[in-house]
Order: C-alpha cells, then sequence, then structure tokens
C-alpha cells in the first residue's frame, strides 16, 4: 500500500487508482453480505446488489460531502443499501408500496432510520468490520511484537500490566506500540470509522 497522508477516502474522493477501489470492495463486501443475508437476500442475488451498492459508491463518492458529523459516510452507505434493498424486493413483489407493513419493510424503515436500534448494530458492526479489514491490510507494517501489543491491549481488552508482562515490554513500550498502530488506522481510516 503506497504511503500517504490522505485517508482512503480522501484518495477515493479526490484522485482515486484501481487499488483504492480494490481496496474499498475488500473492506466492504464482507459487512454487505452479512446485512444483505439479514435482509433474506440470497448469495447470488447478494453478489448482484454487493456490486450495485458499490457502483452507487463508485458514482456518487466525488459528490459526497463528509459533513464533519461521526458516521457520516457510514450513514450514506446505509442509506445506499436501504435503497437498493428496497427496489431489490419491489422488484420481486415482496414490498407493497402502499400500506404493506411486511417484516422486510420494517426492517428497511428501522435501517433507514439514523436513531432506531438496528441502525446501532449496523454502526457497531460498521465500525468493527471496517476496523479488522485495515487492521489485517497494515498489518504487515509492524512487527509482530507491536501487533501482539495493539491485539493484546485492544481487541481482547487486556490490561496493558498483562500484556506488558505477557511480552517483556515496559509499559511505555506496551502504549507506545499501541498509538503506532492507531495513528496508522486512524489515517488510513478517516472518513470511514469514528
Amino acid at each position: 500500500m503506497p504511503e500517504t497522508s490522505l485517508s482512503l477516502l480522501d484518495r477515493l474522493r479526490s484522485s482515486p487508482d484501481d487499488a483504492d477501489w480494490s481496496r474499498l470492495v475488500e473492506v466492504y463486501t464482507p459487512l454487505l453480505r452479512v446485512w444483505l443475508t439479514r435482509s433474506q437476500v440470497q448469495s447470488a442475488d447478494a453478489d448482484d446488489l454487493i456490486q450495485d451498492v458499490l457502483l452507487v459508491v463508485h458514482r456518487e463518492l466525488p459528490a459526497f460531502h463528509h459533513n464533519q458529523r461521526r458516521g457520516a459516510f457510514r450513514c450514506w452507505l446505509r442509506q445506499i443499501v436501504v435503497f437498493r434493498l428496497r427496489n431489490f424486493w419491489r422488484g420481486r413483489g415482496r414490498l407493497i408500496v402502499a400500506g404493506n407493513d411486511s417484516q422486510l419493510e420494517e426492517q428497511l424503515r428501522q435501517l433507514e432510520d439514523d436513531g432506531s436500534h438496528l441502525s446501532q448494530i449496523w454502526d457497531r458492526e460498521h465500525n468493527l468490520a471496517v476496523a479488522r479489514k485495515l487492521l489485517e491490510m497494515i498489518e504487515s507494517r509492524f512487527t509482530e511484537t507491536t501487533r501482539l501489543v495493539f491485539y493484546r491491549l485492544v481487541l481482547d481488552g487486556a490490561d496493558a500490566d498483562t500484556v506488558a508482562s505477557e511480552t517483556g515490554l515496559s509499559l511505555n513500550a506496551i502504549f507506545t506500540a499501541k498509538s503506532r498502530v492507531l495513528r496508522e488506522l486512524r489515517r488510513l481510516g478517516q472518513g470511514l470509522l469514528d
């Protein structure tokens, strides 16, 4: 991955290359697949819908204006998913426009509502999935010990004294290792993650 001060989202909006789009597809495909499956979409149709969602992102991202509010991109993407799912199910006669309160329609309404419980689940799962994928993408930049420290502290929730004991590192070295990985994750994930 080329070193640059721009986040992935900034590069995609200003001067994207094929590698940047490939990274976005790699980051978001698993998350989209999970949510489409929850919406009763079969695997072959999910592949098509994922492609549809990512094509809309590709087409509309240059005009996307990040309003600096937490989760702006994540919410924008969620709305694209809802729109594509609604069109998909209407095309198959599963959603009736006038007053049908089907389970699918209720799920889409909740996903569309920024304050709903389902949207909060989307937000949490989005951040976790994107962070894990970005971490996979950058892990080769760090030593095995630095990765272990980060995983234990951040992903496993171990306390610093325990990790220091396990690795033989000082507390200062533990926090420095964590900080280096977090700084790179924040840089790459700026705009994608809170």
